[in-house]
């Protein structure tokens, strides 16, 4: 929430650490508050404080958490099953940590993909160097390498 620095309160007179009411953070996030709800039934992580009448209560913690999601789908283009995965593999402070453009995920997906990216893109150069053949040796470490990430990657989904 955008904040007085001289007195630590939004433009609403709350504290940094005030509860936000869904209205609130919609506002702020420029989200529709039905996508809120939803979200919440997509990501465990969000557990919003519910007070009488079902009305919710997020605290500092749950919009920033909210905020990360909104940027990885929304700006960064990850799809919901995406984040999940990566709340996942990497837990809740190092995807929003990715959010914020802090570091870059880990995860095999994100390796494969890349993988995938480099070999598939056009060269603009023609190789000048040939590739050595590979040895039986390096064949099976490259097999035993392949098949550990197999294995990981299906622990993952």
């Amino acid at each position: 929430m955008a904040e007085d620095s001289a007195t630590g309160r939004d433009k609403s007179g709350k504290g940094r650490e005030a509860f936000r009411t869904i209205s609130e953070v919609a506002e702020y996030l420029d989200l529709p508050q039905h996508v809120l709800r939803f979200w919440e039934s997509k990501f465990a992580q969000i557990k919003p404080l519910k007070r009488g009448g079902n009305r919710r209560y997020y605290r500092p913690e749950d919009v920033e958490l909210i905020t990360a999601i909104k940027q990885l789908l929304h700006v960064d283009g990850y799809t919901i099953r995406g984040v999940q995965k990566l709340f996942k593999s990497q837990g809740v402070k190092a995807t929003i940590a990715l959010a914020k453009g802090e570091n870059e995920p880990l995860t095999v997906d994100a390796i494969l993909e890349k993988q995938e990216q480099v070999s598939s893109a056009p060269m603009k150069q023609p190789v000048q160097q040939q590739a050595k053949p590979i040895s039986s040796s390096d064949d099976k470490r490259i097999s035993a390498v392949l098949s550990q990430l197999k294995a990981l990657r299906a622990k993952l989904d």
